[in-house]
């Protein structure tokens, strides 16, 4: 996918849209692809669709607790052991993923494309089982991991508790050279706290001093061969230990395939639950999937060949409708519903080229014009059928006249070449294009100059008005300057300004005249099934 279309797009803030509503890793690490075929994308849909179904019958796809077992598994690859925590990690997304398989399993008949790509292999449950007979949630070995262990942990026990009780009876017996009455650990061995004007009376191993130096840290003597018996005892425990865990580590690593397969399993359920929940939140649909470019979110459409041109004035929502097509046609490739009225077509468009927003550079000596050139000459060379180009102020800041040649000839060249069009425009000639060539077709947005804002309606088969004098006068621009401009517009102008401005009021009036008809018909409907109605109260009297 062409990344300037991306960045023009915003495309990064609808990623992360869904990437939010993901309950795994993929909500930090993942990313929402882009389907590279028709029959990639028409299957990323039903995918959705079926989350959408399911969450709509109040049985939501499960994915919780799912961490992330990249790393893991690339320790794994390269025939490292793990430990307690990474298991017990292994353990909850092996966990995660038996639920999974369990639930589309159960709801197979309404799921069949989920059930199909979230295939999960079923003996990754004996791995599952074999970690949970071994580790605690934390990560620690039961005792009953090996007979051996269980043998070295009651010695170690013993060991410990002879060495305490030693401990506090000589707390009890040294109370007047300890420095306090209590024990701790400094390097793996049992030390007291001894005055340092003391130490001489109390024999031992010195491992330390308190910040102060007023303290010694002092290993007793007497506890020197059972603190060494201890340390022997551990060393064996930790080796029966990390003996237990590489062999549990060797386990999952002979699954590592089935693993990897049920990480990218629970990595594309998460993402259509994900995706299924933006729908819901944006009151979206998941559309079918047309072979045909075309898109048509009723009142903006596209199709090969075509062309679609946007006219009104600035502040309108013309950028706006531009990234609403190319947002569309990326997220029909992408799987993700799309917040359209009933009745909308949306097909499969291969690439989306953009031309929007200034592209001007210091560093490459271009201007706006000549960097928007540059990247319309690209787009040139490669729309085809297929393509859905999109152009903001397609040939501006240049020479009026000649800008609206170029653009005429550039929109002209593209529906030669088979590409679906969609182009903001002010110059005439363009809107005149949609008037009279059977490829183009005109639109424009609505905008309340009294209030300043835009209405978010688009009117198709009728060219807007820029409104820039009108516009500039409630910014503020004195009035006599404003009357200066409207004297000094050439006559072609002023006539076509006035055409759009009827053409408008001919359309406003018709939709009030045909919402009249509507609310006509829905009373006269009201009306007759009242009459019905008493008919037959009558038919039952007689």
């Amino acid at each position: 996918m062409d990344q300037k279309a991306l960045d023009d797009l915003e495309w990064a803030r609808l990623e992360r849209a869904v990437l939010d509503r993901c309950r795994g890793p993929m909500r930090t690490n993942g990313h929402v692809p882009l389907a590279t075929t028709f029959e990639g994308a028409e299957i990323a849909l039903a995918e959705t669709l079926e989350a959408m179904e399911l969450d709509a019958a109040g049985t939501p796809l499960i994915i919780e607790g799912v961490p992330d077992l990249r790393p893991i598994v690339a320790r794994l690859s390269r025939m490292g052991a793990l430990d307690g925590p990474a298991l017990v990690q292994v353990k909850r997304a092996l966990s995660a993923a038996r639920v999974l398989r369990q639930f589309l399993t159960r709801h197979r008949a309404y799921c069949p494309r989920l059930y199909a790509a979230c295939a999960l292999d079923p003996t990754l449950d004996a791995v599952l089982d074999e970690l949970s007979r071994h580790l605690d949630e934390d990560g620690t070995l039961f005792d009953h991991a090996s007979v051996e262990l269980r043998r070295l942990r009651t010695e170690t026990a013993n060991l410990r508790a002879r060495l305490l009780a030693k401990l506090e009876e000589i707390l009890v017996k040294r109370a007047d050279i300890l420095q306090d009455s209590f024990y701790t650990l400094r390097e793996g061995r049992y030390v007291v706290p001894v005055r340092r004007d003391a130490h001489e009376r109390f024999e031992g191993i010195v491992h330390g001093t308190s910040s102060t130096g007023a303290t010694l840290f002092v290993e007793p003597r007497e506890l020197i061969a059972q603190g060494n018996r201890l340390k022997m005892a551990q060393a064996e425990q930790e080796r029966e230990e990390a003996r237990i865990l590489a062999e549990l580590s060797d386990h999952v690593r002979d699954v590592l395939p089935a693993l990897e397969a049920a990480i990218d399993a629970l990595d594309l359920a998460d993402l259509r639950q994900a995706s299924a929940r933006l729908g819901v939140d944006l009151g979206g649909r998941v559309l079918p999937l047309e072979r045909e470019p075309v898109l048509d979110l009723k009142n903006i459409p596209v199709s090969a060949g075509a062309v679609l041109i946007l006219s009104g004035p600035n502040a309108g929502g013309k950028t706006v409708a531009l990234k609403t097509l190319g947002l569309a046609a990326l997220m029909m490739r992408a799987g993700l519903p799309i917040a359209c009225a009933d009745g909308s077509r949306a097909g499969f468009f291969h690439e989306v080229l953009t031309d929007v927003g200034d592209s001007q550079s210091l560093v490459k000596n271009l201007s706006t014009f000549s960097a928007h050139m540059t990247n319309v000459a690209a787009i040139l060379r490669r729309a085809r059928r297929g393509s859905l180009v999109l152009l903001d102020e397609l040939a501006g800041g240049t020479d009026p006249h000649e800008g609206a040649a170029l653009a005429t000839a550039i929109v002209d060249a593209l529906c030669a070449q088979g590409a679906a069009t969609a182009v903001t425009t002010h110059y005439e000639s363009l809107k005149a294009m949609g008037v009279t060539d059977p490829r183009a077709r005109n639109a424009s947005v609505g905008f309340d100059v009294a209030t300043m804002r835009p209405t978010f309606t688009l009117t198709l088969d009728v060219p807007g008005s820029s409104s820039a004098l009108a516009v500039a006068a409630r910014f503020g621009i004195p009035r006599h300057v404003v009357e200066k401009a409207e004297e000094a517009l050439p006559e072609e102008s002023r006539t076509f300004e006035a055409l759009v401005a009827r053409l408008s009021e001919a359309r406003a009036s018709y939709e009030a005249r045909v919402r009249e008809v509507e609310e006509e018909l829905v009373a006269a409907r009201a009306a007759r099934e009242a009459l019905d109605r008493e008919l037959e109260k009558l038919k039952r009297r007689e």
